[in-house]
C-alpha cells in the first residue's frame, strides 16, 4: 500500500495542469506546513527563527517546469536577491537551486549564464549555493555543470541520490574536484533500469557512499530523516575518528523538527532545507510520496480551509 501512494504521488508530482493551479491558490491544501512562505523576505523570518534556535539552513526557490528564457532569468534573479538578503540580514544560510529552473531544458549558454550570475553574488557574499539533483535524464547534464562550474568556484555543491545504480562510479569521479556533495536516497520515480527498486538496496547504497566521500575527505551533508542511517553516521565517524567539521545532517522545514534539535544539542551542524515561493507543487507531492504519513497533515490543511 506504501509503494502504491508513493507511485501516486510521484505520478501527481509531474502533472503540468496541477502545477499551475497550485501557483494560483498558494500555500493551501497543507503545504505550508514543508513551505516557508511565498517570497524570501516571509521566508526569512522563520529562517531567522531557526538560526536563533542554533541550526542552520539552506534555502530553495521553489520552481519546475520553466521552459522559456524569461521565466529563467528570474528565477535566477530570485536567487541573487534571496543571496543578498542574506547577506544583508547575517542569516546563517546557504542556497539551493534547480538546473531545470535555470534553463537546463533550454540551453546551456542560458543556464551557464545564470550560474555564475548567482555563483558571483555567493562569492561577493560567502554564500555557498548547491546543485539540487533532478531526474535521472537529467543527472549527466547536472554533473557536467558541476564539474565545469567547480573549476571556476569553490562556493558551489552538487547532490547525489543513492538509489541510481551510477552513483557509486560518480562518487569516484568527483573526488578529484574536492567536492561538497549532499548524499540523499532520492525522490524522483525512476524505472528498475537505471535505479534501485528496493528499499534495502538504497539504503545499503545510501551506507556506501556517505563511507566513501567521508573517507575520501570531503565535505559531506547526510539528507536523511531516517535513524537507521544517522545512527550508521554516527558510528562510522566515531570508528573512523572524522571531525564533526567535515559532515553535517540535513533534514527538511517542516519534517522531525525534535530530530534537528536533539542532533543539534549532540554537537551536530543540523541544516534544515528550506524551501518558498509560489511553485510549490511538485516539492510537495514528493514529500509526501517520501513518507506517506504526512498526507494526515495535508488533509488537516484542507479541512481548516
Amino acid at each position: 500500500m506504501e509503494q502504491l501512494m508513493r507511485n501516486f504521488f510521484l505520478f501527481l508530482s509531474k502533472n503540468k495542469t496541477l502545477t499551475k493551479l497550485a501557483k494560483k491558490y498558494g500555500l493551501r491544501f497543507g503545504a505550508a506546513r514543508f513551505v516557508a512562505g511565498v517570497d524570501f523576505e516571509e521566508a526569512s523570518k522563520k529562517i531567522k527563527k531557526i538560526n536563533d534556535s542554533g541550526l542552520v539552513t539552506t534555502v530553495d526557490h521553489l520552481g519546475e517546469f520553466v521552459d522559456n528564457e524569461q521565466e529563467a532569468i528570474e528565477s535566477a534573479n530570485e536567487c541573487v536577491h534571496a543571496i543578498e538578503i542574506i547577506s544583508k540580514k547575517s542569516l546563517n544560510s546557504e542556497l539551493s537551486l534547480k538546473m531545470t529552473s535555470m534553463g537546463l531544458d533550454i540551453s546551456r549558454e542560458l543556464v551557464m549564464s545564470n550560474m555564475r550570475k548567482i555563483l558571483e553574488a555567493g562569492k561577493k557574499h560567502r554564500v555557498t549555493v548547491t546543485i539540487d539533483m533532478e531526474d535521472f535524464e537529467r543527472c549527466q547534464k547536472t554533473l557536467d555543470i558541476f564539474k565545469e562550474l567547480k573549476k571556476e568556484y569553490d562556493n558551489v555543491g552538487t547532490v547525489i541520490q543513492a538509489y541510481l545504480y551510477r552513483t557509486e562510479q560518480d562518487i569516484k569521479e568527483l573526488n578529484e574536484y574536492n567536492p561538497y556533495l549532499r548524499l540523499v536516497k532520492g525522490a524522483y520515480k525512476e524505472s528498475p533500469e537505471v535505479a534501485f527498486p528496493d528499499k534495502k538496496d538504497v539504503d545499503s547504497n545510501f551506507k556506501k557512499i556517505i563511507k566513501m566521500n567521508l573517507l575520501n575527505g570531503n565535505y559531506t551533508a547526510i539528507a536523511t530523516h531516517d535513524d537507521a542511517i544517522i545512527k550508521y553516521v554516527k558510528e562510522l565517524v566515531k570508528e573512523h575518528n572524522i571531525s564533526k567539521d567535515l559532515f553535517e545532517f540535513q533534514m527538511l522545514y517542516g519534517i522531525r523538527k525534535e530530530a534537528q534539535e536533539q542532533l543539534h544539542k549532540e554537537g551536530y551542524t543540523m541544516r534544515v532545507y528550506v524551501p518558498y515561493g509560489k511553485d510549490w507543487y511538485g516539492y510537495n507531492m514528493r514529500r509526501l510520496a517520501e513518507r506517506p504519513a504526512n498526507v494526515w497533515f495535508v488533509l488537516k490543511g484542507v479541512l481548516k480551509k
